[in-house]
């Protein structure tokens, strides 16, 4: 396919996604009025729409945001994609002495959905491909995409993480015959989403690949088209589960307590905020909004043994095979 049939192809999947997973979370909130700002970079090298959630009967906060920016490919972004890029990828053709010459594409989708009720868990997602160009000719260099899916639950139910996995694994295997790449990049989600300074992984997990490539475009595309819907129909179900289940004070207190964990990965660990952040004239409101809009720090807390706070953590220390 031609790089700019595809990159219109992409950006009618990004767009239709946004419109379809916001339109699913009104299915349940039924108060907040959607927050909606089209945006264009001042330098006109970028666009997108951020939909915003705030202050719901449902849900605390909830983002789902398309951005589509250009930028120059400097010296820190280049190091950073080559350390993840395999050996051999056209990356290597690239003057290092003349990085002006060339730009950086981003094309993509991101969520983080916090909900209000303590047993409806957040989750996060992030469906994008890269793309360096020259930036005289706009001819490709190399481009990739990236992405996965991951779940936050703030109390464990053993069936909502099976129905997840279980729903990402099947996507993934009709898409490519096998659970290979599944295998594969849910043990690197669970290597990537850790909490380092904690030795606590932030979920329970799901798919995480930062780069990768299949035979063709079109094939690639239909993998993170697979993901992206088993991702939303996991959680809208899972949800639908668990909406009306009480909660008390108590609750509460654990959630704001998870979600300060949540924070601290977003802020120090994830390589998503930091190129954000390193983007030139970033739009910073976008960038963190996945930070939730409460969390609680507590000194030295420890759940008591026995409880379902105690049982969650202990799964956080060692990731499971759901599937």
């Amino acid at each position: 396919m031609d790089p700019n049939q595809s990159e219109d192809v992409f950006s009618a999947f990004v767009d239709e996604y946004q419109k379809n997973f916001f339109d699913m979370l009104f299915r349940f909130e039924g108060k907040a009025e959607p927050i909606k700002e089209a945006w264009t970079r001042e330098d006109g090298r970028g666009h997108g729409l951020t939909c915003v959630i705030q202050d719901g009967n449902f849900f605390e906060k909830a983002g789902v945001n398309v951005s589509r920016i250009t930028i120059p490919l400097s010296q820190g972004i280049y190091q950073q994609m080559k350390g993840r890029r395999v050996p051999g990828s056209n990356l290597d053709q690239i003057d290092m002495n003349n990085l002006a010459q060339y730009d950086t594409y981003a094309n993509g989708v991101s969520l983080v959905i916090h909900p209000i009720n303590p047993f409806c868990p957040t989750v996060h997602a992030n469906f994008r491909t890269i793309r360096i160009k020259e930036r005289e000719t706009g001819k490709v260099i190399d481009s990739w995409f990236g992405g996965g899916s991951d779940l936050t639950p703030i109390y464990l139910f053993d069936e909502d993480a099976k129905l997840y996995h279980q729903n990402i694994r099947d996507a993934i295997v009709e898409v490519t015959g096998d659970d290979k790449l599944y295998r594969q990049y849910k043990k690197e989600c669970d290597e990537y989403f850790v909490n380092h300074h904690r030795k606590e992984a932030r979920g329970i997990g799901g798919v995480f690949y930062d780069d990768f490539n299949l035979e063709s475009f079109e094939k690639g595309l239909q993998f993170q088209k697979a993901v992206a819907y088993a991702n939303l129909k996991s959680y809208e179900a899972i949800i639908n589960k668990r909406k009306d289940t009480p909660y008390n004070d108590e609750n509460v207190r654990w959630r704001s307590f998870r979600r300060g964990r949540y924070a601290e990965f977003n802020l120090i660990h994830d390589r998503g905020t930091k190129f954000g952040l390193m983007t030139p004239d970033a739009r910073i409101e976008s960038i963190l909004m996945s930070l939730p809009l409460t969390a609680r720090w507590e000194y030295n807390y420890h759940p008591k043994e026995g409880t379902e706070e105690a049982r969650i953590v202990g799964v956080l220390l060692k990731p499971v095979e759901w599937v």
